[in-house]
């Protein structure tokens, strides 16, 4: 509960709580704060240690996304470290694995030896298949850092497709870049929130001036952080209802003297309208219960498509913001289209048509002019394909090794393969060709969900579904390590600025088992979430047996 809920260790000596435990069982002898402190600590060992044994056992690659905070209360940085994958009931789990404490200075080098050796302690350096980081110089060199730490053998593709980099980061910078061209057009509307934002006195007199216009308060004013659109967004979507108590307020309030012009209000209007997919593909991107991977190539070129339209529309500053925003999409779309496009392609519902159609999106051509771009995805595809293939055969290999009698002969198994391969059909399709002529799953079938096609119907190509489940969890965002912080922060506030960096370790991970284990087993029958996966995965494994 203390973990849980992140009541502070002391609760223990408070009065009424020991009184409340008192009266649920009179004969219950309160521990110490030492005593809870130690409990944790040995809790989360004993989970840690599961969570390890899990993770060497599981057959499924990891995902791996990170971004690094800085604590107001400590002014200490701190790293934090999630990983994805799909577990062998098709379910996608995004755990928290560290909660690290890193030392000034925070460069490439040294993001890169904590990463390395976060992922060699939970036995991650041969089944990583991506790294998912905010869009810098920094995560960019420790990338490459890493790759050259981890080799390129094990990695998907020689480790081409490990950075991937995280999409709000890049639709943030995308949009703010636009948004910076016509800061002074919406310039009133901030001065007039920032007015009545001011003091509570303020405040109050707003709502009595929308009261007197019958104007509904649903939401309160708030003023936006210029380095994040979407908070410029949601201060225009907030204040664009309450246009008539603001042209009210200026009659009453002498002090006032920003109020919009109709010109103002009707371009803060068209903007708001204009970033609502910005915002809606933004929120999109960062659930972390659903598969992402497979949304972002349509998702991107429906903005893409939008922007070209707004090329044209005849309003000079929206035509300048749009020409800002293209020149960094044009910088940054291309860095991640590989994996994203084999995303697509594993989508029943895309596969090579939707390809065509992005493509075609994003370059202003007719989808026949995209077969080339279509065909470098698939042969990337293929080319991973035959990886999974080759590792599957190396495995039934040593599986077949350890159980063959010593005097069985490989001579002769060569020569059985060897006339096996001559009497293949000439017309012999892999299980990627097979797959991209079955038909598509149509798009109006409610309530979709990929993971479970892959689970049942990809059943009918078995290396080509383990590929799936690999790239599917791949996040788009680091949206999962991000929203630590906001834990964190309350975790660490300034009553229990004191924490030690291992304590808050232990914390943040317990947390995020024990949230992970009540989402999924309601009934908590279960003793720990670590506990779940492995009587899962011990399940299934004795149905294939």
């Amino acid at each position: 509960m203390i973990v849980l809920h992140e009541y502070p260790l002391c609760i223990v000596d408070h009065a009424g709580f020991r009184r409340f435990v008192t009266a649920l069982q009179p004969l219950f002898k309160m521990v110490t704060r030492n005593t809870i402190r130690k409990d944790i600590f040995d809790n989360y060992r004993e989970e840690r240690k599961k969570a390890m044994e899990y993770m060497a056992t599981n057959r499924s690659r990891v995902a791996i996304t990170t971004d690094m905070w800085t604590s107001d209360n400590q002014k200490k940085g701190y790293m934090a470290i999630t990983a994805h994958f799909i577990d062998d009931n098709w379910i996608l789990r995004s755990v928290v694995m560290r909660f690290i404490y890193v030392p000034t200075p925070h460069t490439a080098e040294v993001i890169a030896e904590q990463l390395y050796e976060a992922l060699v302690a939970w036995n991650l350096d041969e089944k990583l298949s991506a790294v998912t980081v905010d869009n810098c110089t920094s995560n960019d060199k420790a990338i490459d850092l890493l790759v050259k730490k981890l080799g390129t053998e094990k990695l998907m593709l020689k480790g081409v497709m490990l950075h991937m980099r995280c999409c709000a980061h890049i639709l943030n910078l995308i949009v703010k870049d636009g948004l910076d061209v016509m800061r002074s057009a919406i310039e009133n509307i901030r001065e007039s929130v920032s007015f009545w934002t001011a003091t509570p006195k303020r405040v109050e007199k707003f709502e009595e001036i929308a009261k007197f216009q019958k104007v509904k308060i649903e939401k309160k004013l708030a003023l936006d952080c210029k380095t994040r659109w979407n908070s410029t967004f949601t201060m225009l979507n907030t204040a664009l209802p309450y246009k008539a108590v603001f042209e009210r307020a200026k009659k009453v309030e002498k002090l006032y003297d920003s109020l919009p012009s109709e010109d103002e209000w009707f371009f803060a209007s068209d903007v708001v309208k204009r970033l609502e997919l910005f915002f809606e593909v933004t929120e999109l991107f960062s659930g972390t219960d659903y598969v992402t991977a497979n949304i972002y190539f349509p998702k991107i070129c429906e903005i893409k498509e939008k922007m070209r339209q707004w090329a044209t529309c005849g309003d000079a500053t929206i035509e300048a913001m749009t020409v800002s925003m293209n020149a960094k999409f044009d910088k940054y779309w291309s860095d991640i289209q590989g994996l994203m496009g084999m995303a697509t392609l594993l989508d029943p519902r895309y596969k090579n048509e939707m390809l065509l159609v992005c493509f075609s999106s994003l370059h202003g051509v007719s989808p026949e002019e995209c077969h080339g771009l279509v065909k470098e995805v698939i042969d990337s595809l293929c080319a991973l394909l035959e990886e999974y293939e080759a590792d599957s055969n190396e495995d039934n290999v040593e599986s077949s090794n350890s159980s063959r009698p010593a005097a069985t002969t490989t001579a002769l198994m060569s020569v059985f393969n060897a006339r096996i391969a001559q009497k293949r059909p000439a017309t012999y399709r892999t299980e990627l060709d097979q797959y991209l002529v079955d038909d598509l799953v149509p798009l109006i079938k409610e309530h979709f969900n990929v993971l479970d096609w892959w689970k049942v119907a990809g059943r009918r190509y078995p290396t080509l579904r383990k590929v799936a489940r690999d790239i599917f969890a791949v996040p788009v965002t680091t949206v999962a390590s991000e929203s630590a912080f906001s834990t964190s922060g309350r975790v660490l506030s300034e009553h229990r600025s004191r924490l030690a960096s291992d304590m808050l370790e232990a914390l943040m991970c317990s947390q995020d088992w024990l949230r992970n284990k009540y989402k999924y087993d309601r009934s908590g029958d279960a003793a720990s979430f670590w506990s779940c996966l492995q009587d899962i995965q011990e399940g299934l494994q004795d149905l294939t047996i």
